[in-house]
């Protein structure tokens, strides 16, 4: 029975314990630390430096010659003065413009795209079963030479 008489003291407290919500104290801002700048001053800024297109594509071409001439790719971007990862943003971004110049500038229309797919999936199947027909003519022979079959 006490457990009852427990129960009903604890809820009485809490309905004392809520408080209305007060308003927060403000902080006035810290002191800038003096030790803070000599820091920043003994490591110098990374200067950024755009590249022009032209400066762009004479080091891609630099590094495709060191490479053909035996040297790694990681040394050739290296002595370019890039990163490996400007050197492939670079790379990325020729590849397309190099596509653009050898195709015509302007887009098939999307009939002509549906075509040329469809005609592409038909050549696939064609080259699929012409495959096929060879490897099991290849088969046949091996299992004959071995006496397998």
């Amino acid at each position: 029975m006490r457990v009852n008489a427990g129960l009903g003291t604890a809820a009485v407290t809490t309905d004392a314990e809520v408080k209305p919500p007060t308003a927060k104290k403000r902080r006035s801002p810290r002191p800038q630390k003096a030790a803070s700048e000599p820091a920043q001053s003994e490591k110098p800024a990374a200067k950024r430096r755009g590249y022009t297109e032209q400066e762009k594509s004479d080091k891609l071409k630099l590094i495709e010659t060191q490479v053909s001439e035996g040297s790694t790719l990681k040394d050739a971007i290296k002595s370019t003065g890039i990163s490996e990862q400007t050197y492939y943003h670079w790379k990325g971004a020729a590849k397309p413009a190099e596509q653009k110049g050898t195709k015509s500038t302007k887009p098939l229309p999307a009939g002509d795209e549906l075509a040329d797919l469809v005609q592409l999936e038909e050549e696939n199947q064609r080259l699929r079963k012409l495959l096929a027909e060879k490897l099991r003519a290849e088969n046949a022979e091996l299992r004959k030479r071995l006496g397998l079959g």
